[in-house]
């Protein structure tokens, strides 16, 4: 409902006719399906065989959009329906479910194995390609601006696995030219920083303070709105070097950390107050959903929060923690490995590999400009397809798993539910739906693949028709710990091919918005399911007036005004985001063959199993390496 507040923030501003008819159809699609209508319906506005179909331009709700996860959730809840699909009579080598990274990935690694020749069918519940490797784009003023829906950033590439780097140097991509694309010194041109934003409902006043949540020094800590006390907490946290451990080894130290939160090593150990607890309390939201109440103090020690330096710990591995991903990744290298739109490049050209003629050029710099032809992704003439909105709803071995030679998959398109055949399967969609899909599988291995809770999220590309308020404010990103948004900041400066960031702040460009929904004091697991429940729930109209208020109290002294000065807001939601990642605080630590995302991956007859899930870590070289492990697994077939 409109409040007296909405006009000067510019809430109601109409949308463009081609996102409210193709939001409409979606919506009509969806309500066909939840009325158990099987009719066919009329192709939608833009339906992706037509020439006005580009995903990636759409605004308003995305990620999960409307239309791509209702068929899923009546599967999940026994409400599908009985359904008579239709026999496309068409046969694969190959069919994939999830055309993510690792769907393509494994897709570019079946051909690479069979060839060619090889007929591989892809099949996606979204309208676009890529998973979370989403592409946003806007035009303002004439200007085209690009930026990423979900997965950012090839992070550390030298970790990455032969198999991960053989995929990249397959499809063009050389880590090497970040170095140059990405611009470093903007920030330090411009002379902005980072910023803290304390609100006033959480700290008493609005206020826009100086300083970086990972660095405070003692006269940006002065300058925060807090007591005498919190203050002097701060201090202690960030310029301190007690050792709250004096009797203990080092190793006995990890130990105690990996099953110590954050947060309790702050309050209980390091007797630090209320006030430090909230400003750290949503520090931990971008790499682990959750809050400091939920993640260990060694995975705090291992990323460099403070508190740590009086303990005199060791890069050295302590026995018996387990595995930790996170403190694996965190290396020397720079994290500037990142196209325009994201890891969404990746995905557009894993397609240009497998279907050329979708996507014009042959470079990592043109793929960033070029438009891909969506109409040309399902194309009988070639070898490989690409089918969205498509929900698989069912997959099963024509007769025994043991001895079957065929592979059944039935999923739903235009409230239609049609059955296509192959060879074999790649499951690169989310653990969770395997058991739905698959039923068959054995008790041990669908309990396994249930064990993990994806993290859910919100990433909002806002575009902006200029950024002069950052530069008069001297800020270029800014922690937010008590706000809506946890996080908001200047997207990142990345000049590839013929795409040219704004190279100064009068030009428009994109702010970008990140929120974390959690419960803390749960589990981690229940925090992300939590988390889902809430983030399903609103609509776009909440999330838009909370991004125009966030901005506006942040920036407003800077002279920003929301209502003139916002041209576009796309929001990500993802309630199904991250892969989940073992915890020691709240996850047994057990041998890595009993470990759920190895249990869960195994082969099922003509089936394997590829997706970031399947590794329990959450970056782009874990789906690569889950698909390349999964096709690998029927080479002998």
């Amino acid at each position: 409902m409109p409040t007296p507040h909405d006009h000067p923030l510019g809430m109601g501003q109409p949308i463009t006719r081609r996102d409210f008819l193709d939001g409409m159809a979606l919506a009509i699609g969806a309500g066909m399906l939840a009325s158990g209508c099987r009719a066919d319906l009329p192709e939608p506005p833009g339906a992706q065989q037509g020439p006005a179909y580009y995903p990636p331009a759409l605004d308003g709700m995305r990620g999960s959009h409307p239309g791509s996860f209702e068929a899923a959730h009546q599967l999940r809840d026994g409400t599908l329906g009985g359904l008579k699909p239709h026999d496309t009579g068409e046969n694969y080598d190959l069919i994939i479910v999830g055309a993510g990274i690792s769907g393509l990935a494994a897709a570019h690694f079946f051909r690479q194995a069979r060839g060619d020749d090889a007929r591989i069918l892809i099949l996606d519940n979204h309208d676009d390609i890529g998973g979370h490797a989403r592409r946003n784009e806007f035009t303002v003023e004439g200007t085209t601006l690009l930026t990423y829906g979900g997965t950012e950033s090839i992070e550390s590439p030298a970790q990455y696995s032969e198999a991960a780097r053989g995929l990249l140097k397959d499809i063009g991509i050389d880590t090497q030219e970040f170095y140059t694309a990405f611009d470093r010194k903007r920030d330090e041109r411009l002379k902005l920083r980072p910023g803290i934003f304390c609100d006033r409902e959480s700290f008493g006043a609005d206020r826009l303070c100086r300083g970086g949540i990972h660095d405070l020094t003692k006269q940006e800590i002065a300058g925060l709105p807090l007591s005498s006390r919190g203050q002097r907490d701060l201090v202690t946290l960030y310029h301190g070097r007690k050792n709250c451990f004096p009797l203990h080894s080092g190793p006995e130290i990890k130990s105690l950390l990996a099953k110590t939160s954050y947060r309790d090593y702050l309050e209980k150990i390091m007797g630090l107050g209320d006030e430090t607890l909230r400003l750290q309390q949503v520090r931990s939201h971008g790499l682990f959903g959750v809050g400091i109440d939920a993640i260990p103090a060694l995975d705090a020690w291992g990323l460099e929060y403070p508190g740590f330096a009086g303990l005199g710990l060791d890069d050295a591995p302590a026995p018996g923690l387990g595995r930790t991903p996170r403190l694996q990744q965190h290396e020397e290298e720079p994290y500037i490995f990142h196209f325009p739109d994201g890891n969404a490049s990746v995905a557009r050209l894993l397609v240009r590999r497998l279907i050329p003629d979708s996507l014009p050029g042959s470079t990592m710099h043109d793929v960033v400009t070029a438009r891909l032809n969506y109409a040309k992704l399902d194309d009988q003439t070639h070898t490989a397809r690409i089918r969205l909105n498509a929900t698989v709803v069912a997959v099963h071995h024509a007769g025994n798993p043991d001895i079957a030679r065929e592979i059944r998959v039935t999923y739903l398109r235009d409230g239609e539910a049609r059955t296509v055949r192959a060879r074999h399967c790649v499951l690169a969609c989310w653990n969770m739906m395997i058991p739905y899909l698959c039923p068959d599988l054995p008790a041990t291995q669908r309990e396994a693949l249930a064990y993990g809770a994806k993290v859910p999220l919100v990433y909002a590309s806002v575009a902006v028709r200029n950024w002069t308020p950052w530069t008069k404010l001297g800020i270029s990103d800014v922690y937010c710990p008590g706000s809506y948004f946890s996080h908001v900041f200047l997207d990142y400066p990345v000049n590839l091919g013929a795409y040219h960031t704004a190279t100064g702040p009068e030009q428009p460009t994109i702010i970008r918005m990140n929120r974390m929904p959690c419960k803390p004091g749960l589990s981690a697991r229940e925090q992300q399911r939590e988390g889902r429940k809430q983030l399903l729930d609103v609509p776009f109209e909440i999330f838009e007036r909370e991004v125009r208020n966030q901005l506006q109290r942040i920036l407003g002294p800077g002279g920003f005004d929301a209502a003139r000065d916002i041209a576009g807001i796309t929001v990500n939601r993802w309630a199904h985001g991250y892969a989940y990642e073992y915890n020691s605080l709240w996850d047994p630590i057990v041998p890595e063959h009993l470990e759920p995302c190895v249990v869960g991956r195994q082969r099922f007859g003509r089936i394997t199993i590829a997706n970031s899930d399947a590794g329990a870590f959450a970056y782009t070289n874990s789906a690569i390496d889950q698909a390349e492990r999964a096709v690998g697994e029927l080479q002998s077939d």
